[in-house]
């Protein structure tokens, strides 16, 4: 059989590989060490140029299954790893069949939850990886995606803003339907409440995180915070009609989820006296799509949500309120933003994303000027945030070649400009 690769916009170094070796002894003069999360698959991480890809190695059908359904839920604009293609037909040197591999793009910066835990994330952030997950499900669900493994395992986090976006890594178990049943919902919950809690013994027993936390209860909060998102995103309210502004603050609260509102359906009882409301279709990004329509930037939700709080006291300190929303946004980007980010020495952009350095850099500043007790100039605390907190930072990437970020994370000619504002 013929060495066979089915993909899209392949690599064409990917026929270089050594496809007639197993996986299992792929050595380092082709495989990089990144974090990668547990997996009853062999999985090698490798770099060809400036790309990185996670090859998994699996049986035909669930290679090409995952193949397909990872390329719909791409379509779909749901948070799941890129597919590159299936290698099949591989033959071993000694003319033994083995098995195809399912090759994904490898996500920038991110990470899995092990490895969070081995870089030093608290334990009291739990809860924020819990959230991420749910927040994945549940959108998962709304698209009518059955998982059926649900666990901290299969997905890969990504900071944001210092919250976790959560992306799906594995769907090998899983079905795209139109819509799922109750039944299929709670399956795929209990399932998630299962292996969590065994996720979180094992990092216990390896000494990852405290054995003070309560495992159960921190597996349970999948439970309790999907049923009230799902409620939030799907069920229907009953109010009068003199209580209609109470569309708009179901609106409102659902942004502020993160959510916007593409159709709602409103119906009024026979005399007019009632109105029943209940979203039909929502679609998660709401600030990342508002911050790319203004900036171009493209990053995660929290992420967008702080960068636009951050325009809106840039606009009100420089009294803009009355000018056209995209030319103030024009300013911020080129007086604060770009030299911001552009402040990030070379050697260290592979620790954060741009956007989640800026993030920290507002952090820094508020603890500095909480500690000098006066306002810090934001120039000044991104200066300290580089040289005392950036630098002890472990890489959370690995350095591919100018990313997505890179342009828009310094000035058309790189340099930083002085602190225009002591906001």
């Amino acid at each position: 059989m013929a060495l066979r690769i089915v993909a899209t916009r392949p690599n064409p170094a990917l026929v270089t590989l050594p496809w007639d070796t197993p996986l299992e002894q792929w050595g380092d003069d082709v495989v990089i060490q990144l974090p990668r999360g547990i997996s009853r698959h062999v999985v090698r991480i490798v770099r060809l140029g400036v790309d990185v890809y996670a090859v998994k190695e699996t049986r035909e059908r669930y290679a090409f299954g995952e193949y397909r359904l990872l390329r719909d839920l791409r379509r779909l604009g749901l948070p799941a790893v890129e597919p590159v293609g299936v290698v099949d037909g591989r033959i071993g040197r000694d003319g033994d069949e083995i098995e195809p591999c399912l090759v994904t793009r490898h996500l920038h910066f991110s990470l899995p939850y092990r490895s969070l835990f081995s870089h030093g994330l608290p334990s009291e952030n739990l809860p924020l990886l819990v959230d991420a997950l749910v927040v994945l499900l549940v959108r998962l669900h709304l698209a009518g995606f059955y998982w059926g493994d649900v666990s901290l395992s299969n997905v890969l986090f990504r900071r944001s803003a210092g919250e976790f976006t959560a992306y799906l890594v594995d769907a090998e178990t899983g079905e795209l339907h139109n819509v799922l049943s109750r039944g299929q919902r709670d399956y795929d919950i209990d399932v998630a409440v299962t292996n969590i809690f065994g996720e979180l013994l094992d990092l216990q027993a390896g000494s990852l995180l405290d054995a003070s936390v309560d495992a159960h209860a921190i597996a349970e909060l999948v439970r309790t915070r999907y049923e009230a998102l799902w409620a939030e995103l799907t069920e229907t309210e009953e109010f009068g009609t003199q209580e209609i502004w109470r569309i708009e603050q179901r609106i409102e609260r659902l942004n502020d989820l993160g959510f916007d509102i593409d159709e709602l359906d409103i119906v009024t009882d026979w005399d007019g006296a009632t109105v029943r409301v209940q979203p039909k279709v929502v679609e998660a990004g709401h600030h990342a799509r508002e911050l790319q329509g203004l900036t171009g930037l493209h990053v995660e939700d929290n992420q967008a949500r702080r960068l636009l709080n951050d325009l809106a006291t840039y606009t009100a300190h420089f009294d803009l309120g009355g000018e056209d929303r995209a030319v103030v946004a024009h300013r911020w980007m080129t007086e604060i933003y770009e030299p911001i980010t552009a402040m990030i020495p070379a050697e260290l952009r592979s620790r954060l994303e741009p956007a989640e350095m800026f993030h920290e850099v507002l952090e820094h500043r508020w603890y500095l000027s909480e500690r000098a007790g006066r306002s810090v100039p934001l120039f000044q605390a991104a200066a300290s945030y580089v040289q005392d907190v950036l630098a002890r930072r472990p890489d959370e990437a690995l350095a591919t070649g100018p990313g997505p970020d890179d342009e828009d994370a310094a000035g058309a000619d790189g340099a930083v400009a002085d602190d225009p504002v002591t906001r």
